[in-house]
């Protein structure tokens, strides 16, 4: 599988509570935080529904 690297860009404040815990789930819970994760399908789903908040680099 490919590595994604996702960055957080924005702030889950007065933001859904499933937004929250979809970047909880990914590992980001602060601004400008870097994770490096398998582009799975569960992985990219997480990523598509806060894509908003996020820079995703392959």
């Amino acid at each position: 599988m490919a590595k994604i690297k996702i960055t957080q860009t924005g702030s889950p404040i007065r933001r859904d509570k499933t937004q929250r815990a979809t970047l909880v789930g990914l590992g980001l819970n602060k601004m400008h935080r870097t994770v490096e994760c398998e582009a799975t399908p569960e992985v990219m789903g997480q990523v598509r529904k806060v894509a908003h908040l996020l820079k995703v680099e392959q």
